[in-house]
């Protein structure tokens, strides 16, 4: 990849937004006016995974959260936020969760070594592993058994998602959002939807995670 220069950052800002007036003078008016997206997406901090890029899209059509390893801890303030915001306030749609085969928090997650710093953010890693242990085990060919890793990495944060009160009240009320589980691949360029059934796997947390009462309101979180 080439080293761009810093001051290079700021030109290139100015052709860009030059490049967007040019036929649209109105184009960052609109833009600072409001933001109405229908995605979240959750996705992982690694500069090669743009998510607007990734999905084609312009800014103002997708509410970003990144961090190493698209990970939604319990009790991370930031991604719940995040999903509050979203969810109760812009009405998002869809959550998308985007992971990436060639992913080091996962790489880094499978190996015997002290991070430091890291350690306690990547055990939620290795937790995906321990719970997958027997299917992943039986991987002999290490790349395959990678790859599966970041696969099931994806379905555990969405259902992470799909535990909190947010998703759980809106779902009930409004039909929406609807969670998603991603997978890009660096080598192709292209996107795989994992295909989870929502509603099923809704019915599946909800038999131990329900935050609704009957009457529909939120209950005492765990």
């Amino acid at each position: 990849m080439p080293n761009i220069p810093y001051e290079q950052l700021f030109e290139n800002s100015a052709r860009w937004a030059a490049s967007r007036t040019a036929g649209d003078p109105e184009y960052f008016e609109r833009l600072a006016s409001q933001q109405c997206p229908d995605y979240l997406y959750i996705g992982c901090s690694d500069s090669r995974v743009p998510a607007n890029e990734i999905m084609g899209v312009e800014p103002g059509d997708v509410f970003v959260h990144r961090n190493v390893g698209n990970i939604v801890p319990n009790t991370d303030l930031n991604a719940a936020s995040v999903i509050e915001y979203g969810v109760a306030y812009l009405n998002v749609k869809h959550i998308i969760v985007c992971g990436h085969y060639n992913c080091g928090g996962v790489l880094a997650a499978m190996q015997s070594r002290d991070l430091g710093l890291l350690n306690p953010w990547l055990r939620n890693i290795r937790d995906v592993y321990r719970l997958h242990q027997k299917e992943l085990d039986a991987i002999t060919d290490e790349s395959s058994r990678y790859k599966r890793l970041v696969e099931l990495n994806v379905v555990e944060q969405c259902m992470n998602v799909i535990k909190t009160a947010v998703v759980q009240r809106s779902y009930l009320h409004h039909g929406a959002p609807i969670v998603h589980g991603w997978v890009f691949d660096l080598r192709t360029g292209t996107l795989r939807d994992l295909e989870i059934d929502f509603e099923a796997r809704l019915r599946e947390v909800q038999r131990i995670y329900n935050l609704m009462s009957e009457e529909g309101q939120a209950g005492t979180a765990t």
